[in-house]
């Protein structure tokens, strides 16, 4: 009962602040951050919080979440399916880059790759690769978003267009269950989708977290990635519908 309690008061406390930290909670609530931190966990299995580095965010359906938030989610599972799938890009090769902490992390796993050829509307990714040896990084053209550093609308569209690449390593901000696959911005929105239909082949990268947020734009189906590179499985419905599409499903182990 008292858990219960407790509960509702932290989430109260997120409503009012958009954000709530072990730190704060303990201190609120006269208890370990251990028991915040098993409080918290519980509230996100349950899908009313999202977590991140040091506590816990509500999730949103609208807008997304602030760039040093986003990447200090699920830090650790994204660097482990982030190195996992860079593991299966070979060397040689032209690669699209979207916009996303996940993409961000796969790409400091290509840093020893040699003779890419890697088109990103991603300022962070291009940043990250740009010190590498004989990998070329073009930058799409289009409206900077200065928040994270992404490059977005229809001429970064049409400027992916130009290209057809051998790989396409997409992050995502949601999945649907159904699927789908979402964004919070319709300028992004347009420039991955420019991507994955330019790409041989499409690589998803996504912590499962991605499952139990909403966006309001679609820019694509699960079913369109040859490969999933996650933490854990998907729901089942999804995952059914991933595998009788013939895609892979990489969980590192």
């Amino acid at each position: 009962m008292a858990l219960n309690f407790r509960h509702e008061e932290i989430l109260a406390v997120a409503k009012e602040s958009g954000k709530v930290t072990v730190e704060g909670l303990a201190e609120k609530f006269g208890v370990t951050q251990q028991t915040i931190r098993r409080d918290l966990g519980e509230l996100c299995d349950q899908g009313h919080l999202n977590r991140v580095h040091g506590g816990a965010v509500l999730p949103t359906g609208v807008i997304n979440l602030a760039y040093e938030e986003r990447r200090a989610m699920a830090r650790q599972e994204k660097e482990d399916l982030a190195r996992d799938c860079a593991e299966n890009i070979p060397n040689g090769i032209c690669l699209f880059m979207n916009i996303g902490t996940t993409t961000e992390a796969v790409a400091r796993n290509l840093t020893n790759h040699r003779d890419l050829v890697v088109i990103t509307n991603n300022l962070n990714v291009a940043n990250i690769l740009s010190g590498t040896q004989n990998n070329e990084i073009i930058i799409a053209g289009g409206i900077l978003r200065r928040a994270d550093g992404g490059v977005v609308g229809d001429v970064a569209a049409e400027f992916i267009r130009q290209f057809r690449a051998d790989y396409a390593v997409v992050g995502v901000a949601a999945i649907g269950g159904d699927g789908t696959l979402l964004d919070y911005d319709y300028r992004e929105v347009a420039v991955s989708r420019a991507i994955i239909q330019n790409a041989r082949e499409t690589f998803l990268v996504a912590d499962s977290i991605k499952f139990r947020r909403h966006a309001p734009f679609k820019f694509g189906h699960i079913t369109e990635a040859s490969h999933f590179y996650t933490d854990a499985p998907p729901p089942q419905p999804v995952a059914d519908l991933y595998r009788e599409a013939g895609g892979r499903l990489h969980i590192p182990m």
